[in-house]
């Protein structure tokens, strides 16, 4: 609105001393003449300043919205170009626009590029030399002195070794593909015939009689959901360097086979997180081919439902409705953290306690400083919401529980939330609906007492971001996989996405969490699945529960 004003009030004085011009004109015809000559000259000014006016509305009109159409490019550019274009200048994003193929490697080196006029900037100190981890197991290179090193340019004798100058560097052994032979025993009684040969049992694996061996499975399933890397390339990878052709429709086959497997320990997941006390949950959009005939995919949903250092659990849905988390959460009564989205309303038990998500009152304030930083009641707003965090900031730097945490907030936020919403208010009353900080005080006065929750509940976090960092993996991959192969193929993958973003969030190696649960598990009584969940193998193996 600053932009708007400023154009828009030189013009507005302009208009007005140009009608006080023409009514002292007009003051002075009327005294010289009469009649239809004088009716026709007043009739003449009336239309023109009528006219002036309405361009005047019309430019005003016409400069509001410039400024909403150009916060929506900024906005739909940085979404576009990621968190290290939030730093960079109208040209600088045009810049971009004209580069194909622009890496986030390259959109982040440009933000930290120093700007022509900004002058020169203190130098920061060097960290130092990173050092490797000591855990990765060592291989000693000698590297030997050359002949002429060998003998003493003084005596010419032999020169003995003493030492060794030592540096590290980290090296890679390449993926090795071999075949592997098995090899069962066979085995008879030479004096007993009539008994017959014995072998040994054939080891358990994923998918039986399958050309390839459990591990190529496990690493197929890791490098699409860890990795994005889609099918086709991995196909594609395998033939180039092995020559052997490995269609992706195979491919496709073992994901939906691992899927399948998973799908019971999921359902245990699910259980045990509804068993508890508190939710955060989200969704996101994921292309769906339909195979109808259309050729158009059908934009279907992932929703995810995880707690703070817990399990995650994905659900497939065709469709963003409330149907899906309403039949997800069934009679759940604890806490449930979103973003205020309507579909999660009316869902659970009759004492389901909603709660909002700080990170997202605050960044919508944030797209308003970054799209005007001119914005004094946005930029207030955000910093009195810094301070809010940093109460809970000051909780983890002193490993406080829940209970300590609970004692500081109390003590610290209640006179900052008087003060963030008193400027909401003072923010919302000066701002036009449509502008961006008029929506992001209209979002957080909607929901303030969902996002004031934290006073009443000690183990309620401030933000649900780890909800939304268990989304990254699937915002990459379908920039890369693109879409799901079919709306049966869904709940499979939803699965797979479970137990991946779950080991990942207690720190679980996947590969070798899949290779122990996997081979068997289709024999696997039912009663004992909740054995081999990632919290319970995690528990068993003596691996970090979070």
């Amino acid at each position: 609105m600053a932009i708007v004003s400023a154009t828009s009030q030189p013009a507005t004085k302009s208009t007005a001393a140009a009608t006080a011009g023409h009514a002292d004109l007009l003051e002075k015809l009327k005294q010289q003449l009469a009649g239809p000559l004088l009716t026709a000259i007043s009739d003449e000014f009336s239309n023109f300043q009528k006219t002036v006016i309405t361009y005047q509305n019309q430019l005003e009109y016409a400069e509001l919205k410039i400024q909403v159409l150009e916060e929506r490019l900024r906005q739909q550019r940085i979404a576009k170009y990621g968190p290290g274009s939030e730093k960079l200048s109208h040209a600088q994003l045009e810049l971009l626009e004209l580069e194909p193929g622009v890496s986030p490697a390259e959109v982040e080196a440009e933000s930290q590029r120093e700007s022509p006029s900004s002058g020169r900037k203190a130098r920061r100190k060097h960290p130092g030399r990173q050092t490797l981890p000591g855990d990765l197991p060592r291989v000693e290179k000698i590297v030997a002195c050359t002949p002429e090193q060998c003998q003493c340019g003084g005596c010419g004798g032999e020169t003995t070794v003493i030492g060794y100058e030592e540096s590290e560097q980290l090296d890679v052994d390449p993926a090795k593909y071999f075949v592997l032979v098995t090899k069962r025993e066979k085995r008879a009684c030479k004096q007993c015939e009539e008994r017959g040969v014995v072998a040994a049992p054939l080891p358990e694996r994923i998918i039986e009689k399958s050309l390839v061996s459990d591990q190529v499975v496990i690493d197929t399933i890791v490098a699409k959901y860890c990795d994005s890397l889609p099918l086709y390339r991995q196909s594609a990878i395998v033939q180039r360097d092995l020559g052997i052709d490995i269609s992706r429709g195979t491919m496709v086959g073992w994901v939906m086979r691992v899927g399948e497997l998973l799908t019971p320990i999921v359902g245990v997941m699910r259980r045990e997180l509804l068993g508890g006390s508190y939710i955060q949950a989200d969704e996101t959009p994921v292309e769906v081919q339909m195979h109808d005939g259309r050729g158009q995919n059908h934009q279907a949903y992932l929703w995810q439902y995880g707690t703070p250092g817990g399990d995650v659990v994905f659900d497939f849905r065709l469709g963003r409705g409330r149907e899906g988390p309403k039949q997800f959460f069934q009679q759940f009564e604890g806490l449930l953290q979103t973003d205020g989205y309507t579909a999660y309303d009316q869902v659970g038990g009759p004492k389901i306690v909603h709660a909002a998500c700080w990170s997202h009152a605050r960044r919508k304030f944030v797209d308003a400083v970054k799209l005007n930083p001119q914005d004094l009641a946005a930029t207030r707003i955000v910093k009195l919401m810094n301070d809010l965090f940093a109460i809970d900031a000051v909780a983890r730097e002193k490993n406080m529980d829940h209970a300590a945490r609970h004692g500081l907030r109390l003590e610290k936020a209640p006179a900052l939330l008087d003060k963030i919403r008193a400027q909401v208010l003072e923010a919302q009353k000066n701002a036009l609906p449509q502008n961006a900080t008029g929506k992001a005080a209209n979002y957080t006065l909607a929901l303030w007492s969902k996002l004031t929750r934290f006073l009443e509940y000690p183990e309620l976090e401030l933000s649900y971001n780890l909800a939304e960092n268990s989304m990254r993996p699937i915002a990459i991959g379908r920039k890369n996989w693109i879409h799901i192969g079919s709306p049966q193929a869904g709940p499979k993958i939803a699965a797979i996405q479970s137990v991946v973003e779950s080991c990942r969030r207690r720190k679980i190696p996947v590969r070798e969490y899949l290779a122990a649960v996997l081979p068997g598990l289709n024999n696997f009584s039912i009663h004992r699945v909740a054995e081999l969940t990632p919290n319970a193998w995690a528990a068993k193996h003596n691996q970090p529960a979070s």
